[in-house]
């Protein structure tokens, strides 16, 4: 399948309102303030007529959104459009009054009857008491096919009929007649949890409104309205994968199974004949929802903790038994509550199973979480993703070997290097020093890194690539454009993708698009593709002499690609749940048997199944509410950015950075530069997320603070937690960082401006009080936060001491960080002595990590030469954390006299070990 951009077509480049659900609401109580007033004006006065056209407008509107809904859907608008004509303005208002209500509320979606058809169709008392009765686990279902409205109302009529009361789900049924309509309904509608696709859709939306023009670009930039109508019903199932991944297809059809393409009967999940019946269609719908929902894990732990047990083994606390039966502690048993103590147990048995090793509940869940995240191996990990970083590194890089890795990594990174003896090549990320931050790491010097290495005939030991996606503050990189450019140089290359911030991402169509997991499954399949030799054969054959190769080359290239994340960070776990995900064409061949070795070296032989449990839920989740609670939750992230940006009060001493405030212009090739602005309104971000080299999550919202004369420590700790208890993410000198999440709630928004609010009322008494002299020590104040920040360094060197190979990108990290074990090879010097001994002659090498708390991530590792640009660096932090460095003692480094002796090394299991170090 291959997309077909329409030229035709004029792009949108911004729309008043962020997204569809934003727009949806906002008409909605339009409508319903519209038709109050109207139902207070005088029978046929001017202003009557006046509200009665703006009403009418306003339903009219509303028509070509609610198309796409089935609650409150067509059938409602159709019914208020008919009650608006009789003139019956109190009943209008009151209709309307509810359903907005009921809307605005999402308590439509627990009541199965809120149906266009239905006040018709249910006649008897004891049908709706039966369906009124049914109120949990409510979704809807697409069908496509071009049907009429009375065939339409028997289709529902039907699907109804065959509901029973031992249903554990029910659902609507929405109908869209044409390939655009079912596209848009699968982009709007995050309702939908299973699409039937009858006959074959004509390819023509005939109800498209300017209103939703801004929001279905994705739609109309597809142009398959040449493919034969055929053609068109296979290939929605197609597109599903890019929209709508965790949706269940079905085909309905009459073409013959051998005459259906390979391509068609894998994607869908049934394919069902016009001849069978309705009911084996319904309770597969059913059937599939059943298998999402289920938890086998979590079940299992439930069903445990309701049996009767006797407990003699370790785990005093299990069942509660030494906590509720306490004098002293049993405060503890009541806040957490019994079924927590339940669960609580060592078995492995008796319905449960092994992390270690598994064979039941948990290896079904594992399983089941590999299919929502994309991946082809999916490993549960209960001690965060500092723990699976270092078994992904242990599995697949042998001592010796070269890694590239982006120096602002997590420090369990630079931990996992030392582990396994390997050699970092440290890359560099731009740095953003208004805001003293760093942003990611290009493309071409991770190339450039890579063609030194080949110069230097290094590129063999080179294997891995480990980069972070998205950084802390927000940068994404383009996954896939980066994976093809360094496969077309080493073509065997492993990458770690840590996504530890970025678990959510695989639920959002733009997101998804660059992680690891989709990525890999694209390269793969293109890879594949005769297609794609084609183009390589033709590629190789118009290189002139001497002319690098710029494409990978189809029969060496190995997609091997690893993603930890973090899921308690972004989704629904437990604290420190993360997951391993795999997409490694040698996985089974080549790294099986080292990453089990490596999962079972770093797993805790306990884990806590709490956590396990909370991981399996969690999928369960995502894969039915996913794709609503992570549109929302970037919804939360865009109206708290609009609402600083607007609020005179707010931007009087707050800025919240935008696009080109971390990304240059050189990185962002469609030049979009802001989400959001009070002239334009809502950029839209679409074609920027498919075609830049980086852009920004806007879940992560950086809210400069330099105006207020306050650091971010001091910001967050004095004026955020103390006095509002709001928690944050993390500051930097001039900045405190929020978060929004599938947790984030409009009230917790409402409650972070009221308290920003405050804060800046604050600060205007406090200028207000401030004297001549104090005022002048806070505007310096304000200058050195603003305009004179500390120039970021980049990583220096290795000591020529420990350098793999003279004059070669990669150091010996191992070596450097265990020779500081013995403390006569060590000395400390005071910081503000490093420049005049830098002056004079002598070389400062690192013996520890350093890592200043902002930023997070190391300036100087074990064996790294000292800059005199991290030393000005450090002399201007402001910030009271710095791991690896004592102020009383000063800077630890290693005595020249131990770098000279330690010159002559002998090799040792493929690993470079100082001969005094074996002393």
């Amino acid at each position: 399948m291959k997309k077909i951009q329409n030229p035709s077509k004029k792009k949108s480049t911004s729309s008043t309102y962020y997204n569809i659900g934003q727009l949806r609401v906002d008409y909605w109580n339009k409508l319903k303030i519209e038709s109050s007033e109207l139902a207070r004006c005088n029978k046929g006065s001017e202003i009557e007529k006046a509200h009665h056209q703006v009403v009418k407008k306003l339903i009219k509107d509303l028509k070509g959104v609610e198309s796409f809904f089935a609650s409150p859907g067509i059938g409602r608008m159709l019914k208020i459009e008919k009650v608006l004509a009789n003139q019956e303005h109190t009943f209008l208002s009151n209709l309307i009054g509810e359903t907005t209500k009921e809307l605005v509320g999402d308590s439509y979606r627990t009541n199965s009857d809120f149906m266009d058809f239905e006040e018709q169709s249910i006649d008897s008392v004891e049908e709706h008491e039966l369906h009124n009765g049914i109120r949990k686990n409510h979704f809807e279902v697409l069908f496509i096919d071009a049907i009429s409205e009375k065939e339409e109302i028997i289709l529902k009529q039907n699907l109804i009929s065959l509901r029973t009361s031992n249903d554990k789900f029910t659902y609507n049924v929405i109908v869209q007649k044409s390939f655009q309509d079912a596209m848009i309904a699968l982009l709007f509608n995050h309702n939908i949890q299973a699409v039937v696709v009858r006959f074959a859709p004509p390819y023509h939306s005939t109800g498209i409104s300017s209103l939703i023009a801004p929001y279905i670009q994705s739609v109309t930039d597809l142009d398959f309205s040449s493919e034969s109508e055929p053609d068109l019903g296979p290939l929605i199932g197609e597109l599903m994968d890019r929209f709508r991944p965790e949706l269940d297809a079905y085909y309905v059809t009459d073409t013959a199974l051998g005459h259906l393409k390979d391509s068609t009967i894998k994607r869908f999940k049934r394919i069902f004949y016009q001849t069978e019946d309705i009911q084996e269609l319904h309770l597969t719908i059913l059937r599939g929802i059943a298998e999402r929902f289920e938890t086998p894990f979590f079940s299992a732990l439930v069903e445990y903790s309701q049996k009767p047990t006797g407990i003699f083994h370790a785990m005093p606390i299990s069942r509660g038994n030494s906590v509720f039966k306490s004098r002293w502690i049993n405060d503890f048993g009541d806040f957490y509550g019994r079924n927590m103590f339940l669960a609580e147990t060592s078995a492995t048995t008796g319905g449960l199973d092994s992390l270690l090793q598994p064979t039941g509940p948990l290896k079904k869940a594992q399983e089941m979480a590999s299919d929502a995240y994309g991946s082809q191996h999916t490993y549960f990990v209960t001690n965060g993703t500092s723990t699976a970083n270092k078994i992904v590194m242990q599995a697949l890089v042998e001592p010796g070997n070269v890694v590239l890795i982006d120096r602002d990594c997590h420090k369990s990174h630079h931990y996992g290097l030392v582990l396994v003896g390997a050699y970092p090549v440290y890359l560099d990320s731009y740095p953003i020093e208004k805001y003293s931050m760093y942003g990611a790491v290009p493309i071409e010097q991770i190339k450039g890194r890579l063609l030194e290495l080949k110069k230097a005939g290094r590129l063999d030991k080179v294997r891995m690539l480990l980069l972070t996606n998205c950084t802390f503050d927000g940068m994404v990189y383009n996954v896939e454009r980066i994976m093809e450019e360094v496969l077309a140089i080493k073509p065997d290359m492993i990458f770690l993708w840590d996504e530890a911030w970025f678990a959510f991402a695989g639920f959002a169509s733009n997101f998804r698009k660059r992680t690891g997991m989709y990525a890999a499954k694209k390269l793969y399949e293109k890879y594949s593709s005769k297609s794609y030799r084609k183009k390589y054969n033709d590629h190789i054959t118009g290189l002139k002499e001497g002319e690098m190769c710029l494409m990978p080359d189809p029969d060496k290239v190995r997609i091997r690609v690893y993603a930890t994340q973090s899921t308690h960070k972004t989704l629904s776990s437990f604290r420190q749940g993360s997951m391993i995900h795999i997409w490694d064409q040698d996985f089974r061949r080549k790294s099986e048997s080292t990453f089990l070795e490596a999962y079972m070296t770093h797993t805790s032989t306990s884990p806590n199944y709490q956590m396990l449990a909370s991981l399996d839920v969690g999928r369960r989740q995502v894969q039915l509410e996913g794709f609503e609670l992570v549109e929302k939750s970037i919804e939360m992230a865009m109206v708290l950015r609009a609402k600083v940006n607007d609020h005179p009060q707010l931007s009087k001493y707050f800025d919240i950075l935008t696009v080109q405030d971390f990304i240059p212009s050189k990185y962002r090739e469609t030049g979009l530069k802001e989400y959001y602005t009070k002239e334009g309104g809502w950029n839209l971000m679409g074609e920027a997320w498919e075609m830049d080299e980086f852009v920004l999550d806007p879940t992560k919202i950086t809210l400069h603070i330099g105006k207020t004369g306050v650091d971010g420590d001091t910001f967050k700790n004095k004026y955020l937690m103390d006095k509002f208890n709001i928690q944050i993410n993390k500051t930097s000198r001039n900045t405190v960082l929020f978060l929004t999440n599938i947790g984030t709630t409009r009230g917790s928004i409402a409650y972070l401006t009221n308290a920003l609010l405050k804060i800046s009322d604050e600060l205007d008494e406090e200028f207000k009080a401030l004297n001549e002299k104090e005022l002048e020590i806070r505007q310096n104040r304000i200058h050195s936060l603003t305009k004179d920040v500390p120039p970021l360094p980049d990583f220096s060197f290795f000591h020529h001491s420990f350098q793999a190979v003279p004059g070669v990108p990669g150091g010996d990290l191992r070596t450097a960080y265990f020779l500081a074990y013995k403390e006569e090879n060590y000395e400390y010097i005071p910081l503000n002595e490093c420049l005049d001994a830098m002056h004079k002659g002598k070389v400062l090498v690192a013996s520890t990590f350093v890592i200043p708390y902002p930023p997070g991530f190391p300036v100087l590792v074990p064996g790294q030469v000292v800059s005199e640009e991290i030393i000005n660096f450090m002399t201007a932090l402001d910030v009271s954390e710095i791991h690896g460095y004592r102020a009383d003692l000063g800077l630890r480094i290693f005595k020249e006299s131990v770098l000279d002796r330690h010159k002559t090394t002998t090799s040792f299991g493929g690993m470079n070990v100082s001969k005094m170090n074996n002393n």
